[in-house]
């Protein structure tokens, strides 16, 4: 084996140079890579030279004197390169030569001008016409002659130059030979002349850019200065700003030249927006229906150019465009009626018009422009039930007044002095009602047909989806509020817009619970907000009288208990929540309804109200056991707790009642205990709220020296807590000590401060001091933390007197500074005392 390893070892080892043969194809290898290094950069070169042609005078040769084409991998004469290369510089030198040839054109232009405005009246008329007939015959000649020679930046420029002395020859020629003649009228001649001559200059040099732009620009003035020469109204330069649209649109849609396109399409919105404008001003001041018929044909023709610049427009255009044209139409047809009407009625008649302009989804349209016409609908609709939004929001929000005046008798007359809507006119409100529920019918009809109103609008808009849904809840929304506002706009009887918010409260519920079943999540959503809006109005409205109050939360309480109870909580994950916030409010309902009645027995109301309110939490309690555990079963219960806690608040201002309140939530926490799921967090609060009762019963009798009463409670409480640790070492101290511990040291301390000897204080503290070091010993995290925190506090109350008199004798800066050293020395130790307070928590864990 050994023999056939040397064996291989010496035939690897003939194979290998000598150092010295190795080293000799090592250099003849980079020389090899050298010089095809060297080809490369050759060829790079060249490519560049390509690619960008260096700058040379015509009718010199840049190739060999052969003129041979030039070899792509012939070597070539060292160029020094920009600061990032070759291409930088060829770049550099084009950009330079632009800004040359700019400055030189714009220093010809102002000279011109100033020759016109300074020199020309020193000349003679024949001088000034050869002057003039020299200088723009040159200028509009040499671009010719510039462009054939390949010099299209110069050409440019001097182009520029042609066309401002062809405006300055226009205004010597009204200066000179016609200075009577009108100056709008000759201003607008002067302009129709203009764009038409460059116009044609720019058709005739086809490689210049700036001449078609120019005209089209010039063509902007030519309608307004006619209109303004002729002393048009209003309307004439409405008419006169909507042909130069139009003119616009034209050439925009059929031009061939990008620039004069552009150009057109920016003076076409311009020029359209601004006739728009004065026709919608004109229509919305007309005065009677004949008088809005001219601006209403205005705003039709304003709509056909919207139309005809969105035929073949790109898509953002198109829509843009279609949206302008429905806007147009709306405001045009909307406004005749509307002219004819009360102020507050305009707003449904443009709503109608709206409504029928989205019968677009069958007109004859681009796919774009029709989309654009739809939004112009949707956003007449949105606007007609914003302008309602104030008035829904004031009746929903109207029945807050009612808190200050609890019980103060209904309303005689409508219901609006309830509201405090006695401010407001019934033709104020009117409207809203109808707006709300014309559109509330609609969204409700596209949500029950709404695979039919897919297949119509197909060729315009496609809706996802979730839009069904979304059609779904604003015919809910709208629908709830409209009828909301409805028996208030109209200034019902007090009763009868009670039973209307009542039944409102039903239906929207019902929808709920049936849109759990067959209907998507935005409907049943936005049934449950409303139905909880609706509640909450209803409630705070009925506060107004006492009979009405016990029958609107005994009608809400039924009407919320059935949604509950008719809600399947193994449905959809939204019948949890729908259930839970059912079952909530009927809670809520039943808590009022329990305040009411003390309210009406005892004119105290902490007196009477606080015990009987503990009838809804028992209640709930119960109910909870009865779910067993079920989704509704937490919701519930917390709601009744809550309703406790408000009995509790209820009884504070006589502490008699208060400590028997807390002693009944006890007992209700305790009885609750007695449930395995409930029993953690349940038997701990039944603690705290017996101590707090004792501490309470104590105080509103007088006792001065609590621990007579707390002592004899307490050491059978530790006796206990010893036991339960022997039956089960694993058993928290918290669980085992920490009752009868706290019902002695808490109330002690309370004592404490409250009394001026020094008996208690050395007595409590002593006590303290021996509980913390028997936890410390017996490693318990109950004693150690309660006696610690006692004995602390206790301290504290001893020493505070002569803290504050050494606080107030030393030097004001002192404290700040003190504080500032101690955030430097936390600050420089930081990781040091992180790390510490880790070990003691990590201690803390450890103790039971």
């Amino acid at each position: 084996m050994s023999g056939r390893v040397v064996r291989a070892t010496l035939t690897v080892m003939e194979h290998v140079p000598p150092p010295a043969e190795e080293l000799a194809l090592l250099d003849r290898e980079l020389v090899r890579l050298d010089a095809r290094r060297s080809e490369l950069l050759t060829r790079r070169a060249w490519l560049l030279s390509v690619l960008q042609p260096p700058a040379t005078p015509p009718g010199s040769s840049s190739g060999p004197v052969s003129g041979a084409p030039a070899s792509p991998w012939q070597p070539r004469p060292h160029r020094p390169a920009g600061p990032f290369g070759t291409p930088g510089a060829q770049a550099s030198r084009r950009g330079a030569q632009n800004v040359l040839l700019s400055l030189g054109g714009l220093l010809l232009t102002i000279a011109a001008i100033a020759f016109t405005l300074l020199s020309w009246g020193r000349m003679g008329i024949g001088g000034r016409c050869a002057v003039l007939t020299v200088v723009t015959v040159a200028a509009l000649a040499a671009p010719a002659m510039l462009l054939r020679r390949g010099l299209r930046s110069t050409a440019e420029s001097l182009g520029a130059l042609a066309l401002v002395l062809t405006v300055l020859d226009a205004y010597a020629l009204h200066a000179v030979a016609a200075p009577e003649t009108d100056g709008p009228g000759f201003a607008a001649v002067a302009s129709a002349v203009l764009a038409g001559l460059w116009a044609a200059y720019g058709l005739a040099l086809g490689k210049l850019r700036l001449p078609l732009p120019a005209a089209v620009v010039a063509a902007q003035f030519t309608g307004v200065l006619w209109a303004w020469a002729a002393g048009a109204s209003a309307s004439g330069f409405g008419w006169a700003l909507l042909l130069t649209a139009a003119a616009d649109c034209a050439i925009a849609v059929w031009g061939t030249r990008a620039g004069a396109r552009v150009t057109a399409c920016v003076g076409g919105c311009v020029t359209g927006l601004a006739g728009t404008l004065v026709a919608l001003v004109q229509s919305l001041t007309a005065g009677s229906p004949l008088s809005a018929v001219a601006p209403g044909a205005l705003l039709l023709a304003a709509a056909a150019v919207a139309l005809l610049g969105a035929w073949q427009a790109p898509k953002a255009v198109a829509v843009a465009g279609g949206a302008a044209a429905g806007l147009a139409v709306v405001a045009g047809v909307g406004g005749v009626p509307a002219a004819g009407v009360a102020v507050q009625w305009a707003v449904p008649v443009y709503l109608l018009c709206g409504l029928l302009l989205s019968a677009a989804v069958r007109a004859p349209l681009p796919r774009p422009a029709g989309q654009g016409v739809l939004g112009a609908s949707a956003a007449v609709v949105a606007g007609a039930v914003l302008t309602a939004v104030p008035v829904a929001g004031a009746v929903v929000v109207g029945p807050v007044s009612r808190t200050a005046a609890v019980w103060s008798g209904a309303p005689d007359g409508g219901v609006r002095g309830a509201m405090a809507l006695r401010g407001m006119a019934g033709s104020q409100l009117y409207p809203a009602p109808v707006v709300l529920l014309v559109v509330a019918a609609l969204l409700a009809a596209a949500y029950r047909w709404w695979p039919r109103w897919v297949r119509v609008a197909g060729s315009v808009v496609a809706p996802g989806g979730s839009g069904r849904g979304t059609a779904g809840a604003a015919a809910v929304v709208l629908g709830w509020a409209g009828l909301l506002v409805l028996p208030v706009a109209l200034d019902a009887a007090y009763a009868a817009v009670q039973a209307v918010e009542l039944m409102l409260v039903a239906a929207v519920l019902a929808v709920a619970v049936r849109g759990l079943r067959h209907g998507p999540g935005q409907v049943v959503a936005a049934a449950l907000a409303c139905g909880s809006v609706g509640a909450a109005s209803a409630g705070l409205l009925s506060l107004a009288a006492e009979p009405a109050t016990y029958a609107v939360f005994g009608t809400l309480l039924v009407t919320f208990a059935a949604a509950a109870v008719a809600t399947h909580a193994e449905g959809p994950p939204a019948a949890r929540v729908v259930q839970g916030v059912t079952a909530c409010a009927a809670v809520v309902c039943a808590a009022v309804l329990a305040g009411a009645v003390g309210a009406s027995l005892e004119p105290s109301a902490h007196r009477a109200a606080a015990p009987i309110m503990l009838v809804v939490p028992v209640l709930t309690a119960l109910l909870g056991a009865r779910l067993r555990g079920g989704p509704p079963a937490l919701p519930v219960e917390l709601t009744g707790a809550a309703a406790g806690a408000v009995a509790v608040g209820m009884a504070v201002p006589d502490r008699p009642m208060l400590a028997t309140v807390l002693a009944l939530c006890g007992v209700l926490a305790a009885g609750t205990a007695v449930r395995a799921e409930r029993r953690q967090v349940a038997g701990r609060v039944a603690v705290v709220l017996f101590v707090l009762a004792t501490w309470v019963r104590l105080s509103a009798s007088g006792v001065s020296a609590p621990e007579a009463y707390t002592l004899p409670a307490t050491v059978p409480a530790l006796v206990v807590g010893l036991m339960r640790r022997r039956r089960d070492p694993a058993a928290s101290s918290w669980t085992a000590y920490g009752p009868g511990l706290a019902a002695t040291l808490v109330p002690s301390l309370f004592a404490v401060w409250a009394d001026p000897t020094w008996v208690r204080p050395l007595l409590l503290g002593t006590a303290a001091l021996v509980i913390t070091l028997a936890g410390a010993r017996m490693r318990l995290q109950a004693l150690l933390l309660l006696g610690g925190a006692v004995l602390a506090l206790d301290a504290l109350h001893e020493l505070a007197p002569y803290v504050v008199q050494v606080v107030g004798a030393l030097p004001r800066w002192l404290p700040p500074a003190l504080a500032g050293v101690v955030l430097l020395v936390v600050g420089a130790t930081y990781e040091k005392r992180l790390r510490d307070a880790r070990r003691l928590k990590d201690a803390l864990g450890r103790m039971r």
